[in-house]
């Protein structure tokens, strides 16, 4: 959750609404608008004959604009899907054509919308603002860069900033956390990382931030990964970062962000793994456990009341021990379906979605999740150690996370560690109402200064000349 994390929340995807079939034939370019309680959505379609679709989204209360989307439309079902956050639209054409009518789909949950064939020649909604995003001229260097993960056969692309000062300077390498992320952890308008190095970089540390697998400049492909391999490529940027001149080879840290934190502890119990370590929102329970206390952290967020979380928690336990107890993909695929699909439903579409959910669920990377035990990794974690959360993380609740960092370091015996819950902050280090997801892009702020400064002086105080 980049960032928003990629988790499986086990549950059932409800019937759509039926209606009368239209020609698959006729177009939808043009703008679709609708609303969904307070939220004013407004997608952009493009549907040429025998061209490919594109599609955005816009959600002005959220300052989200241009957002894109997957865009395919089977028969007279719409589909469109957001990567990050994770969510998605699927409908289909009312019976004139100038209608969508179905669900919008996130998280625990999926809310009737219509959209509607908009006016032509409607309003776009202003830029979102986003007066942290750093803008040139920049009073260090600037590089673009490219790196090889030779284990894997691939080339990373990504940003390499340099203090203006006399070197050597210490540096760090920015993970990012789930899903597909460019170097700059963009999400909702918001660049995390972007801001994140140019404070750092402004603090006379040298950064390195990257596009993932298949993203950007990057070559690969995040398809059948895990975090496994992510810490490979953390590993490779190590390499390189250590190579260049200017650099203090003794002073070179990983700075990783929720998933990003798991490759970043990965490489740390490696040979040559970095000097220190900064954990920004990074899970340290029990995979199969996180995923049920996001869960529940979501669904209180939005005020669901007690009976329904009983219910919530179970299904999630349901789905998980499935999952765990067959490793075979086409069985566990026969005993999730029936268990999502509690209305029977045999529309198309509606089967389409859940096993799309059990696509998910079944993967790798998610496998992979489901056991990790980052108790065992942080007991072998001998460098220092920063280990940040915010209070008001929905998605890797800081409480509990936290407490677990502490005691899997405390195992290693590591003695320099500093483990702070940072007040009001979200999963993204902003200064949040609610630490719901929905806020993320309805703050302007990117990246909470308290936060900067707690990691810029820290890494300052480690790496003291």
């Amino acid at each position: 959750m980049h960032t928003l994390t990629r988790f499986f929340l086990g549950t059932a995807a409800a019937a759509l609404l039926h209606a009368t079939g239209v020609s698959a034939q006729t177009s939808l370019t043009g703008d679709w608008a609708g609303t969904l309680g307070p939220l004013e959505f407004t997608a952009h379609l493009t549907d040429p004959a025998g061209g490919p679709r594109t599609a955005t989204l816009d959600i002005p209360a959220q300052h989200a604009n241009g957002l894109v989307l997957q865009f395919t439309a089977p028969a007279d079902s719409v589909y469109l899907r957001l990567r990050q956050p994770a969510a998605q639209f699927a409908g289909r054409r009312s019976a004139d054509g100038q209608r969508l009518e179905g669900e919008w789909q996130q998280g625990l949950r999926s809310f009737p919308l219509t959209l509607s064939r908009a006016a032509a020649g409607s309003a776009k909604a202003a830029p979102a603002l986003r007066p942290q995003t750093p803008q040139p001229p920049f009073p260090y260097q600037s590089a673009e860069v490219a790196f090889k993960n030779e284990k894997a056969g691939i080339t990373l692309a990504g940003t390499y900033t340099v203090p203006a000062d006399m070197g050597p300077f210490p540096a760090v390498v920015l993970l990012t956390g789930s899903g597909p992320e460019d170097r700059n952890e963009t999400i909702l308008g918001h660049q995390p990382f972007a801001v994140l190095a140019d404070y750092l970089t402004r603090h006379g540390i040298a950064v390195l931030r990257f596009d993932d697998r298949g993203v950007g400049q990057s070559g690969g492909t995040l398809a059948g990964t895990t975090s496994a391999d992510y810490t490979t490529d953390a590993q490779a940027a190590l390499a390189w970062l250590r190579a260049q001149p200017g650099i203090r080879k003794n002073q070179v840290g990983l700075i990783g962000h929720s998933q990003g934190g798991t490759a970043a502890i990965g490489a740390a119990i490696q040979p040559a793994g970095p000097d220190f370590l900064v954990l920004l929102a990074s899970p340290a329970l029990p995979g199969d456990e996180l995923i049920v206390q996001q869960a529940l952290a979501l669904a209180k967020v939005s005020k669901v009341e007690s009976v329904q979380l009983m219910y919530i928690e179970r299904a999630q336990r349901q789905v998980i021990d499935i999952i765990e107890k067959t490793p075979d993909n086409v069985q566990a695929r026969a005993k999730l379906l029936p268990l999502l699909n509690q209305t029977n439903s045999t529309d198309p579409s509606v089967l389409s979605q859940l096993n799309a959910q059990i696509d998910v669920a079944i993967s790798p990377d998610y496998r992979h999740l489901l056991a990790d035990r980052p108790a065992q990794t942080l007991a072998k974690v001998k460098c220092p150690v920063l280990a940040l959360g915010g209070s008001k993380d929905r998605q890797v609740p800081a409480a509990a996370n936290l407490t677990a960092t502490t005691a899997g370091l405390k195992t290693a015996g590591n003695r320099d560690v500093t483990v702070q819950e940072l007040p009001g902050l979200n999963h993204l280090f902003q200064t949040a109402p609610t630490g719901s997801p929905a806020e993320y892009g309805t703050i302007e702020e990117t990246f909470a200064p308290s936060a900067l400064a707690v990691i810029g002086d820290w890494i300052a105080r480690h790496t003291k000349k």
